[in-house]
């Protein structure tokens, strides 16, 4: 084959991608939901990995195989899409910790199911430590500015007062505890030894990383947090 030959076979097979990516993008666009979706998945990979300050429109564009115009369009700004995804994340783990049915459970079984589940949904979900981080070094700047965040907690903090005041009831918990510090207790638990799992791993000579190191760090967040409300 001569180089004119190879240039040609490259030009075409360029074009052939090209193409690709824009009838791709042409499905996404006639579907309202989907480029919707596509492109709040695609800001989240992009924030979480790279902070709000890092991350560039063009780059979840590309990751959505869309424009920035849809972008805009759906979202506004930058500034925008970032609080719809911090706002999409707290939604995802509220939304499942539903599945739990706290309200019928027995009040110490609720509260075991609740840790291990706080614990998993960190574990499978990094990207949302990520965020996490990324919205305190702004000090909540972005996420202030969220009724709707507000809103889901709420909810969330009268059903975890609810099996607190069932437990007491029963006798199992102390008195008049403190919802919110439980769940502080829970999400810090798991929250440190996530973020800090690599350093904490090296200076104790301890892969913290293992499947039965995670799963025993599991059933301590369990315990930390009975043995903090028991009567």
């Amino acid at each position: 084959m001569t180089a004119r030959e190879r240039q040609e076979t490259e030009k075409s097979a360029q074009a052939g991608i090209g193409e690709a990516i824009r009838t791709r993008s042409k499905k996404v666009s006639r579907n309202p939901q989907r480029t919707h979706a596509a492109i709040l998945e695609a800001a989240t990979e992009e924030f979480a990995a790279h902070g709000f300050g890092g991350a560039r429109v063009d780059a979840i564009a590309a990751r959505a195989q869309t424009n920035k115009r849809m972008l805009y369009h759906y979202f506004g700004d930058k500034e925008g899409l970032y609080l719809a995804v911090l706002e999409a994340t707290y939604a995802a783990i509220r939304n499942a910790e539903k599945h739990l049915d706290l309200a019928r459970r027995d009040p110490e079984e609720g509260m075991r199911e609740l840790a291990l589940f706080t614990w998993r949904h960190f574990l499978a979900h990094p990207e949302f430590l990520s965020l996490l981080v990324t919205e305190n070094l702004h000090q909540a700047h972005y996420l202030q500015r969220s009724d709707r965040v507000l809103e889901m907690h709420s909810h969330f903090i009268d059903e975890l007062s609810d099996v607190l005041r069932r437990g007491e009831a029963a006798g199992v918990f102390r008195s008049a505890v403190d919802p919110v510090s439980v769940y502080l207790t829970i999400a810090a638990l798991g929250f440190f030894y996530l973020s800090n799992r690599h350093t904490l791993s090296t200076i104790f000579a301890r892969k913290l990383t293992s499947p039965d190191a995670l799963n025993a760090w599991g059933e301590h967040i369990v315990e930390v947090t009975l043995a903090s409300i028991r009567a």
